[in-house]
C-alpha cells in the first residue's frame, strides 16, 4: 500500500469529519450571540446550563464511538450479519445511555443552588436545562447511525447532515427567541428548543439515510427481531465507556484550567479563554484524522493485514504532526494580530499573544495524543490510553501548571506550560503504545468478531 495513497484516503475520511464539527462550533457561536443580545442574565443563565450539559453530552458521545472499530473490523472481515447485529446493540445501549442522562440532569437541576450561583441565574437556567437535556435522546439515537456509517467509512453524509441542522437550528432561534412570523416570544428557552428541534431533525435524517440507502441494504438492519449478547454488549461499552472517560478528564481539565485563570485575574482568564479558541480550531482537524486513523486501522485488523495497519496508524500521526506544525507556525507569526479579532484590550492582546506561542507547541502534542487516542481505539486498546489521559491532565499538567503559576511565579504561562508537558508525555507515550501494540501479531486475532 502506497504511502500517499493512504494519505489520500485518510483526508478524504477526515475532512468531513472537519466540516460538520466547524459546523456545530459556528452554530455554538450564533446560539451565544443570539442569547447574548437579551442581556448579560440570559447569557449567564445560558452559559451554566449548557456547562452542565456539554460534560454529560461528550459522555455520551463517547459511549456511542464503541461501535465505529467494531463495525470497520466486521467490513473488513465482511461479516455482514455481524456488523447488523452490533448495530442493534449500539442502538439499544445508546437509546437507553440518552434517556438514562437526561433523567440524571434532571434530578441534579434540583440541586443547582450547589454551584453557587446568584438566584435570578439559576432560575433561568433551569428550563433552559431541561429542554436542552431532552435532546439528548435523539442525539444519542443520531449518534448511532453516524458512527455505524463512519464506520463503513461513510463520513460525508453526516457532514451535510449536521450543517444542514445547525442552519435550521440558527433559522430557529431567530424565530423564537424574538417570536418572528406569528410564533411565540420564548425568549432564550426558544434557542434550547430550536436545539432540541434540529437534532430530532438531525436523527431523522441520518437514520433515513441509513434505512432507506443502498449502499447499507446488505446489512438487513434491525431494531427489534434482537437477540442480545452479552459478550457483544460488554465489547461495545469496553470501548465505549473508557472513551467517554477521555472526553470527560480533557473536558473537565479545561474548566479547571479556566478557574485557576480566574484566580489570576480578569485579563488573565480573557487571554486565556482567546488562545484556547484559537487552539481548538485547528485541533478539530486533528480530531477528523483521528477519526480516519480509528475507522483505518479498525478495517486493517478486521482484514488481518498487520503491515498496512501500522502504516495507516503511521501515517495518521504523520499527518496530524505537519498540519499541527504548520498551524504553530501561523500562531507565531500572526500572535499579535489574531488577538485582534476578539479583543482591543492591549494588555489582554499582549497576554494572548504570549500564550499563543505556548499555544503552538501545545497543539502539536495535543494533536498527536488525540491521534494516538483514535488509532488506539481503533485496535480496541483504551483502558491504558484512559488512564494515560488521566495522568497528562489530572495527575501531572494541573499541578504542574498550579506549582509553576502559584508557587513558581510564572503566572498564566506556568498554567499552559504545565497542560504542555503533560500533553507532551502523553503523546510520547502514545505513539510508542500504538508502536509495541502493532508488532504483536496477537493483536489481529483478538479483533475476531467470529467470537461475538
Amino acid at each position: 500500500m502506497a504511502v500517499t495513497k493512504e494519505i489520500k484516503t485518510t483526508f478524504l475520511l477526515a475532512y468531513p469529519v472537519v466540516l460538520s464539527q466547524l459546523g456545530q462550533v459556528a452554530v455554538g457561536i450564533a446560539d451565544t450571540m443570539m442569547v447574548g443580545r437579551l442581556g448579560a442574565l440570559p447569557l449567564a443563565a445560558a452559559s451554566l446550563a449548557n456547562s452542565i450539559f456539554f460534560v454529560t453530552m461528550m459522555f455520551g458521545i463517547g459511549i456511542s464511538m464503541g461501535l465505529t472499530p467494531l463495525v470497520s473490523m466486521g467490513d473488513g472481515k465482511g461479516r455482514f450479519k455481524r456488523i447488523s447485529r452490533l448495530f442493534t446493540h449500539s442502538l439499544w445501549i445508546n437509546s437507553a445511555l440518552g434517556i438514562l442522562l437526561f433523567f440524571l440532569i434532571v434530578g441534579f437541576s434540583q440541586f443547582l443552588g450547589v454551584l453557587e450561583q446568584p438566584k435570578a441565574v439559576q432560575e433561568l437556567a433551569l428550563p433552559y436545562l431541561l429542554i436542552i437535556t431532552a435532546s439528548l435522546i435523539p442525539m444519542m439515537v443520531f449518534q448511532t447511525f453516524k458512527q455505524f456509517a463512519e464506520g463503513l467509512s461513510q463520513t460525508k453524509q453526516a457532514m451535510f447532515i449536521t450543517i444542514f441542522s445547525n442552519l435550521v437550528n440558527v433559522f430557529l432561534n431567530w424565530l423564537l427567541i424574538w417570536g418572528m412570523w406569528g410564533f411565540p416570544e420564548m425568549g432564550m428557552n426558544g434557542a434550547a428548543w430550536a436545539t432540541l428541534i434540529s437534532r430530532v431533525l438531525m436523527m431523522v435524517l441520518m437514520a433515513a439515510y441509513v434505512l432507506y440507502t443502498k449502499r447499507f441494504a446488505q446489512y438487513q438492519l434491525r431494531f427489534f427481531k434482537v437477540r442480545f449478547s452479552r459478550p457483544m454488549l460488554a465489547r461495545i461499552l469496553k470501548i465505549g465507556v473508557p472513551t467517554g472517560f477521555q472526553f470527560i478528564f480533557e473536558v473537565s481539565a479545561f474548566s479547571a484550567a479556566a478557574i485557576m485563570m480566574g484566580w489570576i485575574g480578569v485579563n488573565a482568564l480573557a487571554g486565556h479563554q482567546i488562545a484556547l479558541n484559537l487552539a481548538s480550531i485547528s485541533y478539530m482537524m486533528a480530531t477528523g484524522v483521528a477519526t480516519a486513523g480509528m475507522i483505518r486501522v479498525s478495517h486493517f485488523i478486521g482484514k488481518g493485514d498487520l503491515m498496512s495497519m501500522k502504516e495507516a496508524g503511521r501515517v495518521a500521526f504523520g499527518m496530524v504532526a505537519a498540519f499541527m506544525f504548520v498551524c504553530a507556525m501561523l500562531f507565531f507569526a500572526f500572535r499579535f494580530y489574531l488577538p485582534t479579532l476578539y479583543i482591543d484590550d492591549p494588555e489582554v492582546i499582549s497576554l494572548a499573544a504570549s500564550l499563543l506561542i505556548l499555544a503552538g507547541f501545545f497543539q502539536i502534542s495535543d494533536g498527536v495524543q488525540v491521534v494516538g487516542l483514535g488509532v488506539l481505539r481503533g485496535m480496541e486498546d483504551v483502558k491504558v490510553p484512559t488512564l494515560v489521559t488521566f495522568f497528562a491532565y489530572w495527575a501531572l499538567g494541573l499541578p504542574l501548571g498550579y506549582l509553576l503559576a502559584f508557587k513558581l511565579g510564572f503566572g498564566e504561562s506556568g498554567i499552559w506550560i504545565g497542560l504542555l508537558i503533560g500533553l507532551t508525555i502523553t503523546a510520547a507515550l502514545l505513539f510508542y503504545r500504538f508502536e509495541q501494540l502493532s508488532k504483536k501479531k496477537g493483536l489481529l486475532s483478538k479483533s475476531n468478531l467470529g467470537s461475538l
